[in-house]
């Protein structure tokens, strides 16, 4: 599970933009912001720079 959603919305920032910046469509980014699909680790680190955060701020532990 990540949380690029809750990074997105806490530093005030659209998806649209994220998409924009990442060169991927609206919708891809979208999936990995409601966790129907994962981001590579390569483009996690991306999406860690663009937003200014830590890879280990986008990844949400599991608890059991």
């Amino acid at each position: 599970m990540n949380r690029i959603k809750e990074v997105l919305q806490e530093k005030g920032i659209k998806q649209v933009w994220l998409s924009e910046k990442l060169n991927k469509s609206f919708s891809m980014v979208n999936e990995y912001c409601n966790n129907r699909r994962q981001p590579s680790l390569e483009l996690l680190f991306e999406i860690a720079k663009l937003l200014d955060v830590e890879v280990k701020d986008l990844i949400k532990e599991e608890t059991k």
